[in-house]
C-alpha cells in the first residue's frame, strides 16, 4: 500500500470511529491519538495501556499541550518510565508537510506541561475534575524516580525531522521524537519496527566486532558468532528500548519482570565472569557489513534490522542494573551472541522463520512461548469462526486480529477503491475488530479477574494463556459456533461498559470498566442471557441504565479502598477485588431483558463458574 492510500485509510478509520454510535470519543484528534498510541504500544515503542488525556491550557505566558500518556508498570522492574504524547492532527486526505517549527513547538508545549507537573506548580491551577489532574499528581509524585522520559509528537502529516535534541528538566533527560504518517506507514507496511534499528559498531565500540562468519550457501540465512561488549548492549537498549526485543520476548518480559537478580549480582560483583555464567543472546538481523578485524578475522562493522529474539532479560538487566548501580563496570562485561542474518525475499516465510527462532531459542523458559502466542490452536480456531460466522443481519461480522496488522492488510487487499473500502468497512467496521489482548481482557473481566486485567494487556494476556495451558481446562477442546457467539456477547458487554464509563469519569476509566463488568458477572451470575445479546448485537437501554447506576458506585469503592494509593496501582491487587465485592450497591433494576428471573439461576456465583446461560464450567477453571 502506498503512503497516500495508507493516509486515506487511516483518516477513514478515524471518521468511522467518530461516526460510530459506540465511539467513546467525539473528537477526531483524540481518536487519531488513540490509534497511533496503540500501534506504538503493539510494536514496543511505548508502554502497555497508553491512555488518552487531552489538556490544553495557558500557564503563565506559556501554552500547554497534552494528548495522551503511557507509564511503565513499576511493580516488577527497577526503573519507572513515562511517555507523553502531543498530537497535531489536520484530517487531510492529501500528503502534506508539516514544518519542523510546528512539531518542535508542540514538543515544547508538552515539555512545559511536564515541567509544571514535576515542580508541582501546575496542580494549583488545574481543575481537580480534569482529565490531566490525576496524571499531574502522579508525575509530581514519581518524577524523582523516573529513569526515562520521552515526548512524542504525533501527526498525520509528513515531518522532515523525526528526532529533536534532548532536554533537561530537574536533572532528568527528556527525549523528543516525532511519529508522523510516513513513519507510521513504514512500521505498518514493513511489519517490523526493527527496520529502524541500525548499529555502527565502530562508532559505539571503537572497532568492528571480530566474529566467526558462516555464509548460508544452501539456506535462507547466514550465521555469525561474536562477543558484544556490555557497554555497547546497554547503549543500544537505551537508544531503542523494547523495540530491540522481538514481540514474544517483549511480552514475556512484560509479564515476568525485566531484571534477573542473578544477572544483576554477577554484573555488580563479578563482571569479568559474566560471559562464563551467561548463556548469551540470539540476534536476528536483516543485513550486516563485514570488514577485516584485528587478527585477520571477519569483523562486523555495521548491523541493520537488529532484533533480539533470545536474551531479552539479559539485555534489560544490563541496562537497568547500570541505571540503578552507576558504579557497575560494564567495560569488563562481555556477552556471547549468535547472529542470524536473514536472506529470504518471502516476507511471510521470513516472519515464520523469526517466530520459529524465537520459539526454539526460548524453549528453556518455564512457560513456553510457543504455547502462548499467535499460533495457539485456540486463537487459530477463533479466527476461523470470526471469518465464517455472520451477525444476525446476515451481512456483517466481527474480525479477530490474530496477527497484528491483519485488519489493515484486509482493507488494503480488498479496499482497492474508495467504494470497495467503504463496502468492506460497512461489512467489518473497525469497531468490530478485536485483538488477542482485547479478547483476554474481555473474558478475564467477565470471569471476575479485574485485578489481573488491571495489570495491563500483556500481563492479562499472559495469565489468560496460562489458563489455556491448564490440562483440566475445557478450552483444550476447540471452540464452536455457540461458544464464539457467547464470547462476542461478552465482548459487546465490555465495549458498552467502556463507552459508558469513559465520558463519565476523568481518570482510571480502564479500572472502573473491568471492575464494573466483573461486578455484573458476580451479581447477576448466569442469569445474563448471552444469546440475546448476540441476537441484538447491543445491550438494552435498561441494562445500560444498570451499568450507569453501578459505575459510580464501583468508582467510589475503588477510591475509598485505595486509602490514598494510586487507584491504577491498587486495582492490580486481589485485595482490591475483595474490597469491591464487599461494597454496597444499588438494587438490580427491574425489567432488564437480558436478565433472567432469579429463580432461573443464581444472583451471585464465584469466579470460575460464570459464563452465562448454558455455560457452566467446573469451579477450579480460571477462564
Amino acid at each position: 500500500m502506498e503512503l497516500i492510500d495508507f493516509l486515506r485509510q487511516t483518516q477513514a478509520e478515524v471518521r468511522e470511529r467518530i461516526n460510530n454510535p459506540d465511539s467513546a470519543s467525539p473528537y477526531e484528534e483524540l481518536v487519531f491519538t488513540e490509534i497511533v498510541m496503540q500501534h506504538m504500544a503493539d510494536i514496543g515503542m511505548t508502554f502497555d495501556e497508553p491512555a488518552i488525556c487531552h489538556h490544553e491550557a495557558r500557564f503563565g505566558n506559556a501554552i500547554l499541550r497534552l494528548s495522551g500518556y503511557a507509564l511503565s508498570d513499576d511493580t516488577d522492574q527497577l526503573d519507572l518510565q513515562l511517555d507523553l504524547f502531543a498530537s497535531l492532527y489536520s484530517g487531510t486526505d492529501e500528503l502534506k508537510t508539516i514544518a519542523d517549527s510546528e512539531t518542535k513547538k508542540a514538543a515544547e508545549q508538552c515539555l512545559r506541561f511536564l515541567k509544571g507537573c514535576a515542580e508541582g506548580k501546575l496542580l494549583k491551577t488545574m481543575d481537580e475534575s480534569s482529565d490531566a489532574y490525576a496524571l499531574a499528581i502522579s508525575i509530581k509524585k514519581c518524577y524523582p524516580t523516573l529513569d526515562q522520559i520521552r515526548i512524542y509528537v504525533l501527526t498525520d502529516q509528513q515531518a522532515t525531522t523525526k528526532n529533536f535534541q534532548s532536554r533537561e528538566i530537574g536533572g532528568k533527560t527528556i527525549k523528543l521524537e516525532v511519529m508522523d504518517i510516513e513513519r507510521l506507514h513504514r512500521h505498518w507496511s514493513e511489519g517490523k519496527p526493527r527496520d529502524e534499528i541500525t548499529v555502527n559498531f565502530k562508532d559505539v565500540a571503537g572497532s568492528s566486532l571480530p566474529c566467526i562468519y558462516v555464509p548460508g550457501e544452501m539456506s535462507d540465512y547466514d550465521y555469525a558468532l561474536t562477543v558484544i561488549p556490555g557497554e555497547v548492549l546497554r547503549f543500544v537498549y537505551e537508544k531503542y528500548g523494547d523495540r530491540l526485543l522481538e514481540a514474544n520476548v517483549r511480552s514475556f518480559l512484560n509479564a515476568t519482570g525485566k531484571v534477573n537478580r542473578g544477572i544483576r549480582d554477577t554484573l555488580i560483583k563479578n563482571p569479568e565472569h559474566f560471559m562464563a555464567y551467561n548463556n548469551g543472546i540470539v540476534i536476528l538481523a536483516d543485513e550486516i557489513k563485514l570488514e577485516t578485524a584485528a587478527g585477520g578475522l571477519p569483523g562486523i562493522l555495521w548491523m541493520g534490522g537488529m532484533q533480539i529474539v533470545n536474551g531479552g532479560q539479559t539485555t534489560a538487566s544490563i541496562y537497568f542494573t547500570k541505571k540503578k548501580e552507576p558504579k557497575t563496570d560494564l567495560k569488563r562485561v562481555r556477552i556471547p551472541a549468535k547472529i542470524i542474518i536473514l536472506r529470504s525475499d518471502d516476507t511471510e516465510a521470513e516472519e515464520d522463520m523469526i517466530s520459529a527462532v524465537s520459539r526454539y531459542a526460548n524453549s528453556q523458559n518455564a512457560v513456553r512461548l510457543d504455547d502462548i502466542f499467535t499460533n495457539h490452536s485456540f486463537h487459530v480456531e477463533i479466527e476461523k469462526l470470526a471469518n465464517t460466522t455472520y451477525c444476525p443481519d446476515g451481512t456483517s461480522r466481527w474480525f479477530y486480529e490474530r496477527a497484528a496488522g491483519s485488519y489493515k492488510t484486509l482493507l488494503a487487499r480488498e479496499g482497492t477503491t474508495r467504494a470497495k473500502l467503504r463496502q468492506i468497512t460497512e461489512k467489518i467496521p473497525s469497531s468490530h475488530k478485536f485483538t488477542k489482548t482485547d479478547l483476554a481482557k474481555f473474558l478475564m473481566s467477565w470471569n471476575q479477574k479485574p485485578d489481573q486485567v488491571s495489570l495491563g494487556s500483556q500481563k492479562c494476556f499472559f495469565a489468560f494463556m496460562n489458563s489455556l495451558a491448564d490440562k483440566k481446562s475445557p478450552w483444550l477442546q476447540q471452540p464452536d459456533v455457540l461458544f464464539y457467539k457467547r464470547m462476542i456477547a461478552k465482548t459487546i458487554l465490555f465495549k458498552v461498559a467502556q463507552k459508558l464509563v469513559r465520558p463519565a469519569f476523568k481518570a482510571f476509566q480502564a479500572n472502573v470498566t473491568t471492575y464494573l463488568v466483573a461486578l455484573i458477572s458476580h451479581r447477576l451470575g448466569n442469569r445474563i442471557d448471552l444469546d440475546r445479546i448476540w441476537q441484538q448485537q447491543d445491550l438494552s437501554s435498561r441494562l445500560k441504565q444498570q451499568m450507569q447506576a453501578w459505575a459510580p458506585e464501583v468508582n467510589r469503592v475503588l477510591h475509598q479502598s485505595a486509602s490514598g494509593k494510586m487507584v491504577s496501582e491498587w486495582a492490580k491487587k486481589a485485595e482490591c477485588w475483595e474490597a469491591v465485592l464487599k461494597g454496597s450497591y444499588s438494587q438490580v433494576l427491574d425489567g432488564i431483558p437480558e436478565v433472567k428471573p432469579a429463580n432461573c439461576g443464581v444472583s451471585s456465583v464465584p469466579a470460575g463458574v460464570v459464563f452465562g446461560v448454558g455455560e457452566t464450567w467446573p469451579e477450579e477453571i480460571n477462564l
